[in-house]
């Protein structure tokens, strides 16, 4: 690899001190409570990241699961391993498992974690909103999958287009399981994504101005953005649709002045942003892990800032591109379809900023490289055949078709599950103190990339062939036999991968070999600290002077440096330091919330609320709605004040 511009390592980087006196304050102000109270009502940071990671994970699996039985039963043509019925359940629940209920949620659990420990804080703006976003997530997936050990899944898609998901044409309960799961699952969203952006604007270290924040920072701010205006029409959409079916409105319903289009436009208008929330994020992990395997920073920082900010907004005005099919009007084809042109440019530039950063970085090959340069092939592919269906004409012939298949499962499982898994052995030692094996690693990902792209690539193909998306089987003689066989295969050896990894990751955490603070000698703010942090995350606040706080030596590029054994002590109490949004300077002391569990009791509410209106019980969602808007009484009484900036003491 060329080393133009590259930096030589520096193997004393600097690391926040952790004074032993300050730290047992720390410990006993910030520590879980101990036994069931502590598990339930912890509002730590930290532990809600990992319990996302792992409960995504498991839906991961769950997900996983069902697709492999779809495709034993599409291995080859007349198979009767599944009936049409069980079919349709199998693929609608595998997509709300794998978009809804994983691709989100998974990088909820990175941010959580990793946000407070890159920006210098000691905790979420609101931690337990926080803590309720992590269980509303948790109640909403078992909500979603009650109806499946009875045979009553939902079977629409995970798009669940009218008038097929009417009460007509889907009678029983998985359709309704579906549109008030949505809408359960969406208000934990909203209030995840309204604690990213108050804890971005008010929750950095002195001295952290946006033009210093980590390229995930931006990823995550802009998608938690995006969903406060996305996720509201899906579940305004799902709430007509449950009250179509239930009470006998006709919002949909074509005979009655309805409009099944409005379905399609209130889904879209949330579906198209949402796969940039669940792409974004992980593309700002690549972007922030990959140049610490390149020992460089970077490429066009700036640049994939801005780029990231500009694919969201342009990708609110895209959504008819999933329509065009639909007989909408000529002008609007017209605009619409330029539009999914447009927004390759933005998506292309991180690309280009990936490719120049290996390049002129001396690279490491590493793990998590692996897995973190696989995504830019992963996310050509996908992109080029998200580009190709831009195409009115191109995009006739090939819609509803197994191009469109591979094309969603390279964009939105292709990007996010490699950057996840490359995430996870690149921030394994902070999370855990160990660092994973890399021998088993390189196995992982050979098993992975290769299964991955013998189970999807080969979709392409079956699509121009013709082959439908979304039936259950196919008859002999048409050509599709032998190329599902393939795909078949695929799908297990990308199983197998997954099983290796998750060997790995239990025999990371029995005995993997110590890690250190900062064993990869990155340069972000979490490498500052031991491994896995404390509590309290830091003892001093550190004072930021650039955007690679740990390389300001070698880099060299401000006269400035940043502190960490001299900053805001904040030791008083569970508190924490507030800064003005823009440029990161000092402004309040903020008093955090102890554990609690208003979270977990408000959400066991809302489950019985769902529950009754899912049963018809007028009594279940009176019970239900009563005990929420009593938690919800006690969670807004009155606490202690902010303290005045005054009171704060400086180390060092």
């Amino acid at each position: 690899m060329s080393t133009t511009n590259a930096s030589p390592v520096d193997p004393h980087p600097p690391i926040s001190p952790n004074p032993p006196d300050i730290a047992v304050t720390l410990e006993k102000a910030w520590a879980e409570a101990p036994g069931l109270f502590g598990w339930f009502g912890t509002v730590d940071h930290k532990t809600i990241g990992i319990r996302y990671i792992i409960t995504a994970f498991v839906f991961l699996i769950l997900g996983g699961v069902e697709a492999l039985v779809m495709r034993v039963q599409l291995a080859r043509p007349d198979a009767t391993v599944l009936t049409p019925e069980q079919y349709n359940q199998l693929f609608s629940l595998h997509g709300v498992t794998m978009i809804f209920l994983y691709a989100m949620p998974v990088l909820s659990g990175f941010s959580n974690y990793l946000w407070p420990l890159m920006l210098g804080s000691r905790d979420m703006a609101f931690p337990r909103l926080n803590a309720l976003s992590y269980w509303l997530f948790l109640g909403s997936g078992i909500f979603m999958y009650l109806g499946l050990p009875i045979g009553a899944a939902p079977d629409g898609g995970w798009f669940a287009y009218v008038p097929n998901s009417g009460v007509e044409y889907s009678p029983g309960a998985g359709i309704d399981i579906y549109a008030l799961g949505l809408i359960f699952l969406g208000i934990s969203t909203v209030v995840g994504a309204a604690n990213f952006i108050v804890t971005l604007l008010r929750m950095r270290a002195p001295g952290m101005s946006v033009n210093r924040l980590p390229i995930l920072v931006w990823g995550t701010l802009t998608a938690s953005i995006a969903n406060l205006f996305a996720v509201p029409a899906v579940s305004l959409a799902c709430f007509m649709l449950w009250m179509d079916r239930n009470h006998g409105t006709h919002f949909f319903d074509v005979s009655r002045g309805g409009q099944p289009l409005l379905w399609q436009h209130l889904f879209w208008l949330f579906g198209h942003p949402w796969v940039y929330a669940v792409v974004l994020p992980a593309m700002g992990m690549v972007s922030d892990a990959l140049p610490v395997h390149c020992r460089r920073p970077l490429v066009g920082y700036t640049l994939v800032a801005t780029a990231t900010v500009a694919t969201m907004v342009v990708g609110f005005g895209v959504w008819l591109h999933h329509m065009f099919a639909t007989g909408v009007p000529s002008l609007a084809l017209s605009f619409f379809s330029a539009a999914s042109f447009v927004i390759a440019i933005p998506s292309a530039v991180s690309v280009f900023a990936w490719i120049a950063t290996i390049h002129t970085g001396r690279v490491k090959l590493t793990v998590p490289f692996l897995f973190f340069t696989s995504v830019i092939l992963l996310f050509v592919i996908g992109g080029v055949s998200g580009v190709m269906t831009a195409s009115l004409a191109l995009d006739w012939q090939l819609t509803d078709t197994y191009f469109i298949v591979a094309h969603l499962h390279y964009v939105l499982i292709g990007i996010n599950l490699f950057a996840v898994v490359g995430a996870i052995y690149h921030w394994m030692p902070k999370f855990s103190g160990r660092m994973m094996d890399e021998r088993i690693g390189r196995g992982v990902f050979g098993l992975m990339f290769a299964g991955f792209n013998i189970a999807f690539l080969p979709m392409h193909w079956l699509g121009v062939l013709g082959m439908p998306r979304r039936v259950w089987t196919y008859p002999a003689g048409m050509g599709f036999s032998t190329t599902n066989l393939i795909i078949t295969c695929g799908a297990f050896l990308l199983a197998s991968g997954v099983l290796l990894f998750l060997i790995n990751i239990w025999a990371t955490l029995r005995n993997g070999r110590l890690a250190g603070p900062n064993p990869w000698d990155a340069p972000t703010l979490e490498w500052a600290i031991e491994s896995p942090p404390p509590v309290y995350n830091f003892a001093i606040l550190p004072l930021i002077a650039s955007r690679h706080p740990l390389w300001e030596d070698r880099l060299d590029e401000t006269p400035d440096r940043s502190l960490f054994a001299t900053g805001f002590l904040l030791d008083q109490g569970k508190e924490t330091l507030a800064v003005t949004p823009l440029d990161g300077e000092p402004d309040v002391i903020l008093k955090m919330p102890g554990d609690s569990l208003l979270p977990v009791s408000l959400s066991v509410g809302l489950l019985v609320l769902f529950g009754g209106l899912l049963a018809g019980s007028g009594w279940a969602t009176g019970i239900g709605a009563a005990a929420s808007i009593v938690i919800l009484a006690l969670w807004f009484r009155p606490t202690q004040q902010l303290q005045s900036e005054e009171k704060v003491r400086v180390y060092g």
